[in-house]
C-alpha cells in the first residue's frame, strides 16, 4: 500500500465523516418536525435505490450481489442497523447531536469487547484494559448519581451496541460474501422493514423540509460511496482512527446551528473514550 494511498484514503475518511455529520444534522432537524420512522423510511428508500444501482452496475448484476450463503444473518444485519439509525435519530432529537455521539463512540470497544463470544477471537488483557477505561468515559459523560439521570442518555448507548453487533455481523458473513453482497442486503431489507411500519405514522411535509429530505438523501448515498472508496485505496486499520473527527463535526454542528453546549464532563468522557478507542485500534494492526 502507497504512502499516497494511505494519504487519500484518509482524506476520503474525513470527507466522510463531514458528510455523515451533516446527514445527522438532517436528521435532527427532520426528526425534530416529523416521526422518526418516517424520515428514516425516506432515507432508506433512496438508499435502497442507490445499492440496487451500484449492484445492477457490477458483474453478475442484482442476482449476483444478492447472491449468499448465510441469508438470515445478512438479513439480521439489515434489521439491525435500521433499527440502530431508529434508536440513533431519536437520540439525536431528545439529547443533542453533542451528547449522542459522545456516548455513541463507544462502539468500537464495544466491538472490542463482543468479538471474542461473537467471532471467536482473542481478547487480551490489553484490550480488556482499554474497554474498562473506555467505559469510565462513557460514566463520565452520563454522570449517574452525580445529576439528576436522564434514562434518555441510555438511547445512544443502545444504539452504539446495536451498531457494534451489526459490525461483528458484518465481519462474521465477510468470511462468506463480498462487501457488495453485505452493503445489498444492508439497504434492501432496511428498506423493507421500514416501509412495514412507516407510513403507519406519516405525516404531510412542507415543501422546505422535502428539500431537506433530499439533501439528507443525497448525503447517505454520498458518505457511503465515499467511505467504500477509502477502504479501497487504503488499509482499514489505516484509515478507521479518522472516523472519530464525525465526533469533533457533530458537536460544531449541534453547537453552531442548534445551540447545544460542550458541558465539561462530556469533554472529558468523550477524551476518554476516544483514547481508549484508538488504543484498541492500535493494538488490533500490531496484533494483525
Amino acid at each position: 500500500m502507497t504512502e499516497q494511498n494511505t494519504r487519500l484514503g484518509i482524506l476520503l475518511m474525513v470527507a466522510t465523516t463531514m458528510v455523515f455529520a451533516a446527514q445527522d444534522g438532517l436528521s435532527r432537524h427532520l426528526a425534530g418536525e416529523y416521526n422518526v420512522l418516517m424520515v428514516v423510511m425516506i432515507r432508506y428508500w433512496f438508499f435502497a435505490a442507490f445499492v440496487i444501482a451500484v449492484a445492477a452496475r457490477k458483474a453478475g448484476g442484482i442476482r449476483a450481489a444478492a447472491a449468499t450463503r448465510r441469508p438470515l444473518i445478512q438479513a439480521f444485519r439489515g434489521l439491525l442497523l435500521a433499527g440502530e439509525i431508529c434508536v440513533m435519530v431519536a437520540g439525536f432529537v431528545l439529547l443533542g447531536l453533542v451528547e449522542s455521539h459522545a456516548v455513541f463512540t463507544c462502539y468500537p470497544l464495544l466491538v472490542a469487547a463482543l468479538s471474542g463470544p461473537v467471532l471467536g477471537e482473542r481478547v487480551g488483557w490489553r484490550r480488556w484494559t482499554a474497554i474498562g477505561v473506555g467505559f469510565v468515559g462513557v460514566l463520565v459523560i452520563l454522570q449517574p448519581g452525580i445529576r439528576v439521570f436522564s434514562p434518555a442518555a441510555l438511547i445512544p448507548l443502545a444504539a452504539a451496541l446495536m451498531f457494534a453487533l451489526y459490525g461483528l455481523l458484518t465481519r462474521y458473513v465477510s468470511r462468506t460474501d463480498g462487501a457488495a453482497t453485505s452493503f445489498f442486503w444492508t439497504g434492501t431489507v432496511g428498506a423493507v422493514a421500514m416501509t412495514a411500519v412507516g407510513p403507519w405514522v406519516w405525516e404531510p411535509m412542507t415543501a422546505q423540509d422535502w428539500v431537506w429530505m433530499g439533501i439528507l438523501c443525497v448525503t447517505g448515498a454520498t458518505g457511503h460511496f465515499l467511505l467504500i472508496k477509502a477502504y479501497e485505496v487504503a488499509e482499514a486499520s489505516a484509515v478507521q482512527p479518522f472516523a472519530y473527527l464525525q465526533l469533533v463535526f457533530a458537536a460544531i454542528l449541534g453547537i453552531t446551528v442548534f445551540g447545544e453546549t460542550l458541558e465539561t464532563n462530556v469533554a472529558i468522557g468523550a477524551a476518554i473514550v476516544v483514547a481508549a478507542g484508538l488504543f484498541t485500534l492500535w493494538r488490533e494492526r500490531r496484533r494483525a
